[in-house]
């Protein structure tokens, strides 16, 4: 995202998002029939971001203010991906978008030390970092780092009945 800035930075941010997103979901599924899994690819049923988001909530994986962040990307993402004019993170309308998601993240405790390792990459000759730019990064890498260990920790849902043509069994 560095190397990305402004739109590609928004772009690349939010696919990285939603792939950790949806490991997040196969963690907790039980593994398709056959060896494709088909169910996450465009035009299926958990095939878009948005779905994918209110899923993670409905099974409890994440709580409302993640949840309100994750739409908030998504609908900064559409902006970014649909508009043919220079768009930047420091625009009044995505940073006011933005602000609650950064003031919810900030509390996470690795906010601090991830942007002190930012500040760095602006003695290394590099142009200084667009503080808008720098807080989307901390988010996203916030973001995926934590829905990235969360899947390491889930195992598929077992439920506590099954329904079969024969009945219901344990």
């Amino acid at each position: 995202m560095l190397e990305e800035r402004g739109r590609g930075a928004v772009l690349v941010g939010v696919a990285r998002v939603d792939a950790a997103l949806e490991r997040l979901l196969q963690a907790v599924l039980l593994p398709p029939p056959g060896s494709a899994d088909t169910f996450f690819q465009p035009d299926r049923p958990l095939g878009s971001f948005g779905v994918r988001i209110t899923l993670a909530a409905r099974l409890g994986l994440i709580d409302a203010p993640v949840e309100r962040t994750l739409h908030t990307l998504r609908r900064v993402r559409n902006t970014f991906a649909h508009s043919s004019d220079s768009a930047s993170l420091s625009d009044p309308a995505h940073a006011g978008r933005l602000a609650q998601a950064y003031q919810d993240a900030r509390v996470n405790p690795l906010w601090g030390p991830l942007e002190t390792v930012l500040a760095k990459t602006s003695d290394t000759g590099e142009p200084p970092l667009d503080p808008a730019l720098r807080d989307y990064i901390l988010l996203i890498t916030i973001l995926v780092a934590f829905l990235e260990a969360a899947a390491q920790q889930l195992r598929p849902i077992q439920p506590a009945v099954v329904m079969r043509f024969t009945g219901i069994s344990p």
